[in-house]
């Protein structure tokens, strides 16, 4: 296997892995525990399902470490094609994640409040899950950012599809926008929704075409090394 294809491929392997531990911990194991409107509720879920919560920390804590691991593979894929932009994947990757490790911090805080409760516990937990919520919401911000250099790279490198790299691009401004939105018109949740949509098809086509192809055939440079690896002529001395 060529070296990039298989560069390629570990990438595409670390985004699935930050795919699914971010469907599985926030959009699962965190319905099934926080109440918006009902702190008693959000608290007694956590007393009575204490396993549930501590998973959703460890898939909170998984996040960070495939968040981690795809922007710095990200680099690594990328930065013969510009190191800058390939720079520019890895920080806002990792300053994602940054914010993502606070809001495991904070659930599990929280987590430990429910169980240890003293003056108005339900109120605390509320309090620290939407703090955790809100964290992810202005992460969100950088999760879109950090799609504009990979979707500019793909573009510029030829090894993937232009539409992939044009859809990247569309759907990072799309998610920037929506953090915005989100704040700005709090009741435009549909909006915001529709924001969002370009960003996650462009992540889906990213992730299958990096696992199954890797990169464009066609588009592979010479194997590296090859050169070094030839039986050099050492002229005799004489």
């Amino acid at each position: 296997m060529h070296p990039l294809v298989r560069t390629a491929r570990v990438t595409g392997l670390c985004y699935l892995g930050l795919a699914v531990t971010g469907m599985l911990g926030y959009l699962l194991i965190r319905g099934q525990l926080f109440v918006a409107d009902d702190a008693g509720a959000t608290l007694a879920r956590l007393a009575g399902h204490e396993s549930l919560a501590r998973a959703g920390i460890a898939l909170e804590l998984l996040v960070v470490l495939t968040q981690t691991l795809t922007a710095l593979w990200f680099h690594r894929l990328f930065r013969t094609v510009d190191p800058l932009a390939a720079g520019s994947i890895a920080a806002l990757g990792l300053v994602n994640a940054v914010a993502i490790l606070g809001s495991a911090a904070l659930l599990a805080t929280a987590t430990e409040v429910a169980h240890t409760p003293s003056g108005d516990t339900a109120a605390t937990v509320q309090l620290l899950y939407l703090v955790s919520g809100n964290l992810w919401k202005v992460g969100g911000l950088f999760f879109g950012l950090w799609l504009i250099p990979m979707g500019y790279c793909v573009l510029r490198s030829g090894w993937m599809p232009r539409p992939l790299g044009q859809i990247l691009v569309v759907g990072g401004i799309g998610y920037v926008l929506s953090a915005f939105v989100g704040y700005l018109v709090p009741g435009a949740g549909v909006v915001v929704g529709a924001l969002v949509v370009p960003a996650t098809v462009g992540e889906l086509w990213m992730v299958g075409y990096l696992l199954v192809l890797g990169v464009r055939r066609h588009a592979l440079p010479d194997e590296p090394h090859r050169a070094a690896t030839r039986p050099v002529a050492v002229e005799s001395p004489v």
